[in-house]
């Protein structure tokens, strides 16, 4: 399954490096890694907010793998390593 978002081109340069750095090969392994957790971060997202859009999705996904790869423990860590991951979801 190829994963694309609206802007996903303008994006897809960070993501990949975020993945790499993470050692991620793609967004569907960091959507695996949460869902093996009981993380289903598309349920949340679109739960909280029907309309959200598919890159909302993805960069809470990607955040949410990040905290798991940290083995972030503590709310405030987890809060930070999301925020990363939304980080790479930004366009310059």
């Amino acid at each position: 399954m190829a994963i694309t978002f609206e802007g996903y081109e303008k994006r897809e340069k960070k993501i990949n490096e975020a993945l790499a750095k993470y050692g991620m090969k793609d967004l569907e392994e960091a959507r695996d890694l949460c869902l093996s957790k009981g993380v289903d971060v598309e349920k949340i997202i679109k739960g909280t907010q029907p309309i959200a859009f598919e890159n909302a999705v993805w960069a809470y996904t990607l955040g949410c793998a990040i905290a798991i790869k940290k083995n972030c423990t503590k709310a405030e860590d987890a809060a930070v390593a999301i925020g990363e991951g939304l980080q790479y979801f930004c366009v310059p």
